[in-house]
């Protein structure tokens, strides 16, 4: 007993060698493996040799991961985060290993062979997260970082989707692919194919996977999972994860984190729940497939990508007149609008509400409640969003009364489509609704509301309607002659202002130079829907007059970059690659310009 304690222990010592990297190069070959399974064989015979092969696989990476985790425990006497990860990790393959070999009817749904890849690629994960952490090593400006980060995952989406078996037809093209994973990543919704028709479950499963990473960033999947699995960040991970997340406070930055994701998933948990009980069941064949839709819809939504695995759409037959599936849809699309730092605001609000009921029923005491419950940006993003909201919402009903509106066969109906276009069209992307058939003067406004977007920190895009908000503050503060622009009773940084102006202009220009481009590798295409298609990438909102498929290779290749820019943002790229100049110890005399 005491020879296999002293051999637990050695093993536990070295922990950070050999063990874990035998576990990570095994699970990476059987990730691999099952890549290469599920999307480029298609001979037969070869598939259920591989097949097989995933199978043994399987089965043995839940004997390692299971031998390894309990010998850290027991040779360690303590549970830590790391280890914590690895009891996760162990009951959700055991629950996928109990299904396959028992046979219980209420776990069957577990024993697909889709669960047993999902099982590789928990372990996988788990495996490259501990190793992930490498920044102490190669420490550098986290902006270029995260611009980096962003291109590596569009890289490997682009590989993912030229498999053979992404696609029900012929392969995606390398400039297709590249589109597409760009779209997806950029939670962006602009497509050159159906994917609902074109793509196979494991191509819609990776165009997911790219939205959600993309949609919260890879760098905040990085840290989360490095610090779950690997136990903690050094000094130098929470300098750089504090820069790319805006935490001042160092302290923070992991609580920051686990905020982000938590209540993402959460938020998507609860939208996929209320999205499968809005649908009817008898448009899918089975459960998994209207479980399937639930999830794609809800993280879709949230991260305002536009991606839909309804052939034309909202508009289906099935569901342009399902009223409440849209209602789902589009609170889901508001609330992942409204940045995570107000979604958090509003969850700590409510919480502090249930506990002082709790107290107030159970221990019969007064709550006290916190001075300023709400930030002074949450108050200002709400105002801001609320305005654009309410006169959007009003705008299309009013001008599409006897265009768009006229298929509805309600009062009910209309407002419903109105909430749900004027909305979207801000960056969500969905559409109940042909474009074509829209009114020019609501083509224009949902142009505009494109531009303008949602609310910083958020999954959206767009300029950011407090951007907007704060230059038409300045205007006004201007004509009345003061020289500083206050909101409840908070008077706006300088820095701020400046900000607003740069981004604004900088999206103009590069708006602008993208249709110029767009007309001279696409000149057979009209001037109206290029330009739409530009502010609909530049934005990621992922509305189309239906050109898309239709450019050219290099018309494509101007929108992906449009897509990227916009994604990651102009000023950060400059920010990113131009060399930051010396503080000078001195300040030259003012002067004012003649405007």
């Amino acid at each position: 007993m005491e020879s296999i304690a002293s051999f637990l222990k050695f093993v536990f010592r070295y922990r950070q060698g050999i063990v874990d990297r035998v576990m990570f190069y095994v699970s990476m070959i059987c990730a691999l493996t099952v890549i290469v399974h599920v999307g480029y064989i298609t001979n037969p015979n070869i598939a259920l040799y591989t097949g097989q092969a995933i199978v043994i696989m399987f089965y043995g990476l839940f004997f390692m991961e299971l031998l390894r985790t309990g010998s850290y425990i027991y040779a360690s006497q303590r549970i830590n985060v790391s280890q914590y990860s690895g009891i996760v990790v162990v009951t959700s393959i055991f629950v996928i290993v109990l299904a396959r070999i028992s046979g219980v009817d209420f776990l069957s749904y577990f024993a697909r062979d889709e669960w047993m890849y999902f099982g590789i690629g928990v372990i996988f994960l788990s495996e490259l997260s501990k190793s992930s952490l490498f920044f102490d090593n190669f420490y550098f400006n986290p902006t270029i970082l995260f611009v980096i980060s962003f291109i590596g995952l569009i890289l490997i989406g682009t590989l993912l989707l030229m498999l053979p078996r992404t696609t029900l037809h012929a392969p995606l093209s390398f400039v297709d692919a590249f589109f597409m994973a760009t779209s997806a990543v950029c939670i962006t919704g602009l497509a050159v194919t159906d994917i609902s028709s074109n793509f196979s479950l494991f191509g819609q499963s990776v165009i997911l996977t790219l939205i959600q990473v993309g949609g919260l960033g890879i760098m905040t999947f990085t840290g989360f999972f490095g610090y779950f699995f690997s136990g903690g960040f050094s000094f130098k991970n929470q300098l750089m994860f504090g820069e790319i997340l805006g935490e001042n406070k160092l302290n923070s930055v992991i609580s920051t984190l686990l905020t982000i994701i938590s209540i993402t998933l959460l938020f998507e948990l609860i939208g996929a729940v209320f999205i499968f009980f809005s649908i009817e069941s008898a448009h899918f064949d089975n459960v998994g497939q209207q479980i399937f839709f639930s999830v794609f819809h809800s993280i879709s939504s949230f991260c305002n990508s536009g991606f839909t695995i309804l052939p034309d759409g909202i508009a289906n037959d099935n569901y342009r007149y399902n009223y409440g599936f849209q209602i789902v849809l589009a609170l889901i699309f508001v609330l992942g609008g409204m940045g995570f730092g107000t979604v958090y605001n509003f969850y700590t609000y409510v919480k502090s509400q249930i506990e002082a009921l709790i107290q107030a029923v159970v221990n019969k005491k007064r709550f006290k409640h916190k001075a300023q419950q709400f930030s002074f940006n949450t108050k200002f993003i709400v105002l801001c969003n609320m305005v654009v909201l309410v006169l959007a919402t009003v705008s299309y009903y009013v001008m599409e009364q006897n265009y768009t509106l006229s298929e509805d066969k309600s009062v009910i109906g209309e407002w419903v489509t109105s909430f749900f276009m004027a909305n979207a069209s801000r960056s969500a992307g969905f559409n109940s609704v042909n474009i074509n058939f829209l009114n020019i003067p609501t083509l224009i406004m949902i142009t505009t509301l494109m531009w303008v977007g949602v609310a910083p920190g958020s999954t959206g895009g767009g300029v950011k309607v407090t951007t907007i908000a704060l230059a038409f503050m300045n205007i006004i503060a201007l004509a009345r002659g003061k020289d500083s622009i206050e909101i409840f009773r908070r008077r706006i940084a300088a820095e701020s202002i400046n900000k607003a102006f740069a981004i604004i202009i900088l999206s103009v220009l590069t708006i602008t130079f993208s249709f110029i481009l767009l007309n001279v590798t696409d000149p057979q295409q009209e001037m109206i829907p290029l330009l739409f298609e530009v502010v609909s990438a530049y934005t990621t909102c992922g509305l189309s007059m239906g050109v898309t498929p239709s450019l050219s290779a290099a018309g494509k290749l101007v929108v992906i970059i449009t897509m990227f820019v916009g994604r990651v943002g102009m000023l950060t790229l400059l920010v990113a690659f131009i060399k930051n100049t010396k503080n000078k110890s001195y300040i030259y005399p003012t002067e004012k310009l003649l405007f």
